[in-house]
């Protein structure tokens, strides 16, 4: 004898659902209304007036038929005609439009952009030809990771020199940017600094012997090394700042990711309502314009059956949304009913919470919540976050109270942002300033771990001449 956990293909089907985000819930919606003729979208209109009842054949399974069509009503009394008010609504097709407003433009690469440069150029055919090979050898940067010589070498070209390729180069730089086609940093600013008008010598020298100097805020090494002082040294330093190490970012660049929240939090008459964005996810019904396949039917050709599959179907799966919905909600009323105080103050008021204890409120799973927290956003008052940032551990302060390793690390923050730069807090001043102004006692290692992960500098680095 064993123990074993039997999903049936519902249950599996209905965490699949629970897990999707909105946008990937719409896409899933719109693959089974083209694989179910039962399910269609509430307010659509029903092809049955379409499709006039019939009379069955002589030879029908009567009773079969009549089975079936008790079942298909049932099924519509469950999952048929809702009350619509979808048509004919000004405000749905404003927020119709604003959709269509808000959609993503499709974004061109870099070779793209650059490419679209060409037709501006006088080229010929080969040097049109050489020209996209050296376009298409360019990373996300706009740099070149392989010498001309190496390039030229392995051009698919025939008789391509590094010659050619250079001044082909030289020309598509004065086309686009200066620094395109560099094989690193240096070469990148350097190549910049005729171009900006930059003609200082110690600019140079910082940028071919400096570089990592002032990565790590050595300032005045750097002087005693170029015998200027540490002004002259920041005024160089500013020069570097007017130049851009990336040639490539104007050019083509990675659209913006589309948040679709799934959850919306609103103020009203003091309160917080929390709802769920339903414009996006479609009332769904079992469709009756196919009642009449069941009237045609004659025994043994299978139609029966897969009327019955399909009908099946549409309920699973209008099941698992419902599901999905009622479950997302009552975990989001959990969450903001105990991050209120995150919506009226901010980060420095989110409590410590753990799954565990939204599922033991809720009484689900703790793998039900993890589901259906993951990949799903809130838009709040204050701004739109992710559902997991909410979930929190904690602190316990000096008074008993608990407070959670976000609102530290916004302390954190804070205590670097007033600092004086010319004497930057040490990690473990840190950790005593948390101690002394908000009764927080941390290691100073965890200190350390939450200035790297929020990515401020060390003290070092941070210090101002």
């Amino acid at each position: 004898m064993e123990q074993r956990l039997v999903q049936s293909p519902q249950m599996i089907q209905a965490m699949q659902i629970l897990q999707l985000p909105t946008q990937d819930l719409e896409e899933r919606i719109d693959q089974e209304l083209m694989e179910n003729p039962f399910l269609e979208r509430d307010g659509e209109e029903s092809e049955e007036n379409e499709n006039p009842k019939t009379e069955a054949e002589p030879d029908a399974d009567a009773d079969g038929v009549a089975n079936m069509l008790d079942e298909l009503e049932r099924y519509e009394r469950d999952f048929g005609d809702r009350p619509r008010s979808r048509g004919g609504d000004p405000e749905e097709a404003d927020r119709k439009f604003e959709a269509m407003r808000n959609t993503p433009d499709r974004h061109q690469s870099l070779a793209e952009d650059l490419l679209d440069q060409l037709a501006f150029l006088e080229l010929t055919e080969r040097e049109r030809e050489l020209t996209e090979y050296l376009i298409y050898s360019l990373d996300e940067r706009g740099y070149l990771q392989e010498p001309l010589s190496e390039l030229a070498a392995l051009c698919p070209y025939e008789g391509a020199t590094e010659e050619e390729l250079e001044s082909l180069l030289l020309l598509l730089r004065d086309a686009t940017h200066p620094a395109l086609g560099a094989h690193d940093l240096r070469e990148c600013l350097l190549l910049q600094l005729e171009s900006h008008g930059i003609e200082e010598p110690l600019v140079r020298t910082l940028i071919l012997d400096h570089l990592p100097d002032i990565t790590t805020n050595r300032l005045p090494r750097i002087a005693k090394a170029t015998g200027h002082s540490v002004e002259e040294v920041k005024a160089g330093i500013e020069s570097l700042r007017t130049l851009d190490p990336n040639p490539g970012g104007e050019y083509g660049g990675t659209p913006a990711t589309v948040i679709l929240p799934d959850v919306v939090v609103e103020e009203r008459e003091g309160d917080y309502e929390v709802r769920l964005t339903r414009d996006r996810v479609p009332e769904l019904r079992v469709s009756p314009s196919y009642r009449a396949l069941l009237q045609q039917a004659t025994r043994g050709d299978g139609v029966q059956a897969w009327v019955k599959k399909r009908l099946e179907s549409a309920r699973w799966f209008i099941d698992a949304l419902q599901q999905r919905q009622a479950t997302l909600l009552r975990i989001a009323e959990i969450i903001f009913r105990t991050q209120r105080a995150y919506l009226e103050e901010g980060v420095r008021a989110l409590k410590p919470l753990r799954m565990q204890e939204v599922a033991d409120e809720a009484g689900v799973h703790i793998s039900t919540v993890s589901r259906a927290v993951s990949g799903k956003y809130a838009q709040t008052p204050r701004g739109i976050k992710a559902l997991k940032f909410f979930f929190t551990s904690g602190t316990a302060k000096s008074s008993g109270e608990v407070t959670s390793q976000v609102s530290i690390k916004q302390r954190l923050r804070e205590l670097v942002e007033q600092e004086d730069g010319e004497h930057p807090l040490s990690d473990d001043q840190i950790g005593k300033l948390l101690a002394e102004k908000d009764g927080i006692r941390i290691a100073r290692r965890t200190v350390t771990k939450y200035r790297k992960a929020l990515g401020i500098p060390s003290s070092s680095q941070r210090r101002q001449f």
